[in-house]
This record gives structure tokens, C-alpha cells and sequence, in this order.
């Protein structure tokens, strides 16, 4: 059984609670809440772990080493000119990308009732 809610992607981009869609998902840059000021969901059971910090950075692999390898092909800069230009782009890259996309997650969490790698978010009792 599947939560109502708004759009996963609605909820990242906005970084809000994926129940309402009004109260502010996180506490600090990427440190979740305890519950939604709005409407009172409680946010302890999201356990995203490292899943969307390594997308991201997949990610921005991809959209940073094909840049650079481009500009090192048609260029071929000193390499001081690939750290100042290719770094800070990873960071900056990272940084915007992380929180938006840990919200996508927790909303996808959400939506698919998925609670400390259960599925079943109802049946929390152990298997015999």
C-alpha cells in the first residue's frame, strides 16, 4: 500500500515534506527532521544511507570528466587549469545537487512505504 502525497519530484526540488508538501523536509543542509512543522510526519524512519550521495556523485562524474576531457583533448591546458576550472565545479555541483536529490529520495521513500529496508512499512513484526 502506496502513500498519497505530492510528486516525489515536486518534493525534492522544493525540499519539502513529500506527505503535504508545505513544511521544510530538513533541519540543517542535510540533516533530515524529526517531523514535518506542518502536518506532523514523522521523518525518524528515513534511512536513505549513502544511496543518493553516490548517484550524485556519479553523476557529477559524468558531468565534469567528459567536459575535461574535451577541453584537456582540444586544448590541452596545464594541469593547474583543469584543478581550477574542473574542482570547483565538482564542488559546486555537489553541493547543489545533494540536498534536492536526498529529498527526491526521502520522497520516494515515502511514497513507496519503504521503512529501514522494509517494503512493508505496516508489518514491522518478525517473520517467524
Amino acid at each position: 500500500m502506496s502513500h498519497s502525497g505530492i510528486s516525489p519530484i515536486s518534493a525534492g526540488l522544493r525540499c519539502v515534506c513529500p506527505r503535504c508538501g508545505e513544511g521544510d523536509l530538513f533541519a540543517g543542509y542535510l540533516k533530515i527532521a524529526n517531523e514535518c512543522p506542518c502536518c506532523g510526519l514523522d521523518y525518524r524512519y528515513e534511512d536513505a544511507g549513502d544511496g543518493p550521495a553516490s548517484v550524485v556523485i556519479l553523476l557529477v562524474g559524468v558531468l565534469v570528466v567528459f567536459p575535461a576531457l574535451l577541453v584537456e583533448v582540444a586544448f590541452k591546458p596545464p594541469l593547474w587549469v583543469h584543478a581550477l576550472l574542473w574542482g570547483p565545479l565538482a564542488t559546486i555541483l555537489t553541493l547543489a545537487l545533494l540536498r534536492p536529490f536526498k529529498a527526491f529520495w526521502f520522497a520516494l521513500m515515502y511514497r513507496n512505504n519503504v521503512v529501514q529496508g522494509r517494503k512493508d512499512a505496516d508489518d514491522i513484526s518478525p517473520k517467524p
